[in-house]
C-alpha cells in the first residue's frame, strides 16, 4: 500500500484533497469494521427468533431442583414429615400428602416458567401451594443475580420471596382479601420483578393444573334446559354423515359392495357429556349421574351415537376390549377406546334427538389428553375386498368444546412491568422530554454553536440535569452490565419483559439506540451520562479554581485506551464462563456507587470514585478517556453513524491545532481528524471554529479583511 493516493472531496472547503496511506489504512478498517458490524447486527436480530431453538437445549442440561421431605414440611408448617411424590401430568411438579391427606403441591419456576433473571442464568424458586389456592410458602434454591455486587445479601433476597406466603391465587393483587404483594427492592427492580412474575405465573399454573382453581377446566356446576337441536346449533354436539353412494365410492372393490343411495351409510354424533347442560340433556339425571360418578382426575365422558348400515362399534371389542373402528385424535396423540369405562346407552330421554341405532359412553382422559382444546374422533369403516384382505375408508369428526363450558381462569396478576410504567409515568415522559431536546440541540447544532454563551449556558444546564435528575434522582444511568445481559439474554432466551421492568433504562436505551445509529455515541456519553456529568461539572468548577489540567501526549493518550477495550472484552469474555464474575468485574465502574447508591457504599468503593473524580480534576473527563467499558462498548459502532456534522477545515491540524488542546475527551489527533469512536459530540470544538474571536483561522481573516474595510 505504498504510495497509496486517491482524489478525495473536502466536503467543508470544496477542495480536492488527497488520501493518504494512512487515511487509506483507516477507510479499510472502517470497511472491516462496517462487515463486522453487519454481521454482529445480524446475530442480533437472528438470536431473538432463534433463543426459543436454542434454549430447549440449554433448558435440558439443567434440572429444577426438587424438594425433599424436610423442606416441605417447612414449606406447609408441618410437625410430622409428608411424602413427597412426584407427578409430571399436568403441570410438572411435587404432591405432598400427610397422614390426614393432601397437604398441598410444590412447583418449580424454572421448569415451569423458565424463569431467567437478569444475570441470563436460570432462576429457581420452589413455590407451594395449599389445596385452597393459596401460596403457602416459596424458597429460593438458585440464582446467578448479581446482588453481592448491589449491596444486598441472600437474606435480602429470601425475605423477599418469603413475602409471597399467603397470597391468594383467586385475588394475587389483593384488592379483596389477603396479604399485599411485597414491595420490589429498589436496587434490584429487574431480578425481584422476573422473580415476582416466575412465582406468581408457576402457582398459577399448578393450580389450575391440579385442580385448586376454577380456570381453564371445565363447567360441570351450570346447568340450562337446552334441546338437542339447540346444542347441535352451539356445536355442543358435532354431526357428520356419509351416504351409501359416498361410501360405495370409497368402499369401490369391496365384496360385497355397498348398495347406492342417499340413506346414511354412518351417520355420527359426538359430544363431551361432562358439562350438565351438555350431558344431563342428552341422557337425564340418572344416566348422567351415572356416567360423571364414577369417573377418576382428569377424565371426562365422550358420548358418540350413531345410525346407518355402519355401526361404529363393531363386535370385535368382545373379544379384544378395544373398540378398533374409533380412535380419538388430538395433535400428535392417538387414543384407541376401550371397554374400560364403556357404557351401552339403550334410550335416551331428550325429546328432539334424532332416531339413533346405537348410543355409547367412553371414559377418556389421562396420557395427555386436554378435554378442553378440539380434537378429533376417527371412525375405519372397512369391508372385505373382492380380490383379498379388506378395503376402507376413515371417517373423521371434529369437536371443540364451546367456550361457554370452560371456566373462565382467576385474573392473573398484571405482569410488573405494566405496572412500573404506570408508576414512572411522569418520569419516563421527562427523560423522553430530554432526548426530544437533545435531539433539537443537535439538529440545529450550527446556529448554537455560533453563540459561545448560549452553548455554555445550555450544556451546563443539560448537564446539571442530567447529573441531578436523571441519574440521582431517576437512577438513569446506563451500565456496560445491561449490554451483556442483553447479549447473555439472545442466548439464553429473549422475554422483553425482563428489559421493560426498568422504564427508564429502557426509554434511555431506546434513545440511545438511535443516537448510535445518527451521530454515534456522543448522544449518550456526552450528553446523557450522569457520571461523565459529573466529571465534566468537577472539572469545570476545578478550572474555574485556576486548577491547571495536565496535557497528556498524544501518542500515550491513544495507547490509554486499550484498557477501557480491553476491560469490556474481558467483560463480555468473563460472562460466558461465569456471570457472577463479569458483574464483579464491572466494578470498575463507579456509577453505581457514584450514582445509584449516592455515595452510600463501603469505603473502598467511595475510594475508587474520589481517585476517578480526582483524577478528573486534572484530566477533563479522565474515566471516560481510559476506563469507560461501556463508552467502549458504544465506540465501537461509532463509524457505522448515519451523520458526520461535525466540520473541520484544510488548516486545523496544520496551522491550527487549538480544538485538540481544548477537546473534552481529547477525540482530536494532531493532524485535526476527529475520531467517532472516542468522540462525545460536546460540540466545543465546533463553538471554537466558529468563533473569530477565538479561531486562529477566523481571526488572521477578521485581521485581513479590517484594512480592507477601513480604507472604503
Amino acid at each position: 500500500m505504498t504510495g497509496f493516493k486517491k482524489t478525495r472531496l473536502d466536503l467543508n472547503q470544496g477542495n480536492p484533497a488527497i488520501l493518504t496511506r494512512q487515511e487509506a489504512m483507516n477507510w479499510f478498517g472502517a470497511k472491516q469494521l462496517f462487515v463486522a458490524a453487519i454481521a454482529l447486527l445480524g446475530v442480533g436480530f437472528v438470536a431473538p427468533a432463534h433463543s426459543q431453538a436454542l434454549r430447549p437445549a440449554f433448558e435440558q442440561t439443567i434440572a429444577p431442583v426438587a424438594p425433599t421431605a424436610q423442606l416441605a414440611a417447612q414449606m406447609f408448617a408441618l410437625d410430622a414429615l409428608p411424602v413427597v411424590l412426584r407427578d409430571d401430568a399436568p403441570v410438572p411438579g411435587w404432591t405432598v400428602t400427610g397422614p390426614d391427606g393432601l397437604v398441598g403441591h410444590i412447583a418449580s419456576t424454572w421448569e415451569v416458567a423458565g424463569s431467567v433473571g437478569y444475570s441470563g442464568r436460570p432462576l429457581d424458586v420452589l413455590v407451594a401451594v395449599e389445596p385452597e389456592g393459596r401460596i403457602a410458602a416459596a424458597q429460593l434454591m438458585r440464582h446467578s443475580e448479581p446482588i453481592l455486587t448491589l449491596g444486598l445479601s441472600d437474606a435480602d433476597i429470601e425475605r423477599f420471596v418469603g413475602g409471597f406466603a399467603g397470597i391468594d391465587l383467586m385475588d394475587p393483587d389483593g384488592v379483596k382479601t389477603g396479604p399485599d404483594m411485597p414491595d420490589i427492592i429498589s436496587r434490584a427492580t429487574v431480578s425481584t420483578g422476573v422473580i415476582r412474575d416466575s412465582i406468581l405465573r408457576t402457582a398459577r399454573t399448578l393450580a389450575i393444573g391440579r385442580g385448586l382453581l376454577p380456570g381453564g377446566g371445565i363447567d360441570r356446576v351450570g346447568f340450562d334446559p337446552a334441546s338437542w337441536a339447540v346444542l347441535q346449533a352451539e356445536q355442543a354436539i358435532s354431526h357428520i354423515r356419509v351416504t351409501l353412494s359416498e361410501a360405495r365410492d370409497r368402499l369401490a372393490g369391496s365384496t360385497p359392495p355397498v348398495p347406492t343411495g342417499d340413506a346414511p351409510f354412518v351417520e355420527l354424533w359426538i359430544a363431551l357429556a361432562d358439562p350438565p347442560t351438555i350431558g344431563r340433556n342428552i341422557l337425564g339425571q340418572q344416566q348422567y349421574s351415572r356416567a360423571v360418578g364414577a369417573l377418576g382426575p382428569g377424565e371426562v365422558v365422550l358420548f358418540v351415537a350413531s345410525r346407518g348400515l355402519y355401526s361404529h362399534r363393531g363386535t370385535a371389542w368382545r373379544r379384544s376390549g378395544v373398540f378398533d373402528r374409533l380412535t380419538l385424535v388430538q395433535g400428535q396423540l392417538r387414543l384407541p377406546l376401550t371397554d374400560a369405562g364403556y357404557i351401552r346407552i339403550d334410550k335416551l330421554p331428550i325429546a328432539d334427538a334424532p332416531d339413533l341405532k346405537e348410543r355409547s359412553l367412553f371414559r377418556i382422559g389421562g396420557n395427555g389428553f386436554d378435554p378442553t382444546e378440539p380434537f378429533a374422533l376417527e371412525l375405519t369403516a372397512s369391508r372385505p375386498a373382492a380380490v383379498g384382505g379388506d378395503v376402507s375408508f376413515v371417517v373423521t369428526i371434529p369437536y371443540a368444546l364451546p367456550g361457554r363450558y370452560v371456566l373462565a381462569p382467576p385474573p392473573e396478576a398484571a405482569p410488573l412491568w405494566r405496572q412500573t410504567w404506570e408508576d414512572k409515568k411522569v418520569a419516563v415522559v421527562t427523560v423522553a422530554a430530554m432526548q426530544v431536546l437533545l435531539t433539537l440541540i443537535l439538529l440545529f447544532q450550527e446556529s448554537l454553536v455560533r453563540r459561545p454563551r448560549l452553548w455554555r449556558a445550555t450544556r451546563l444546564t443539560f448537564l446539571s440535569v442530567t447529573l441531578v435528575w436523571l441519574g440521582w434522582v431517576l437512577n438513569g444511568q446506563l451500565s456496560v452490565v445491561q449490554v451483556i445481559a442483553f447479549l447473555q439474554s439472545l442466548l439464553t432466551g429473549f422475554h422483553w419483559e425482563t428489559f421493560l421492568i426498568e422504564p427508564i433504562i429502557f426509554t434511555l436505551w431506546g434513545g440511545v439506540a438511535l443516537g448510535l445509529l445518527f451521530w454515534g455515541r456522543g448522544v449518550f456519553c456526552g450528553w446523557l451520562c450522569p457520571f461523565g456529568a459529573l466529571q465534566e461539572l468537577t472539572n469545570q468548577l476545578a478550572q474555574k479554581l485556576g486548577v491547571r489540567q495536565i496535557a497528556v501526549p498524544h501518542a500515550l493518550h491513544e495507547r490509554l485506551w486499550i484498557i477501557k477495550y480491553t476491560l469490556f472484552v474481558a467483560i463480555l469474555a468473563l460472562s460466558f464462563y461465569s456471570m457472577k464474575d463479569a458483574l464483579i468485574l464491572a466494578e470498575a465502574e463507579p456509577f453505581k456507587t457514584a450514582i445509584s447508591m449516592r455515595m452510600m457504599r463501603g469505603w473502598p468503593f467511595v475510594l475508587f470514585v474520589l481517585v476517578l473524580l480526582g483524577a478528573g480534576l486534572f484530566i477533563e473527563r479522565f474515566y471516560c478517556r481510559y476506563l469507560c467499558p461501556l463508552g467502549a462498548a458504544l465506540g465501537i459502532p461509532a463509524k457505522l453513524k448515519v451523520f458526520d456534522w461535525l466540520h473541520r477545515r484544510p488548516q486545523c491540524g496544520r496551522e491550527c491545532r487549538l480544538c485538540e488542546t481544548k477537546c473534552t475527551v481529547g477525540a482530536i489527533d494532531p493532524l485535526g481528524r476527529i475520531n467517532p469512536n472516542e468522540c462525545v459530540l460536546c460540540l466545543r470544538c465546533q463553538v471554537v471554529m466558529n468563533d473569530d474571536n477565538t479561531c486562529p483561522v477566523l481571526k488572521r481573516r477578521k485581521r485581513q479583511t479590517a484594512p480592507a474595510s477601513a480604507s472604503t
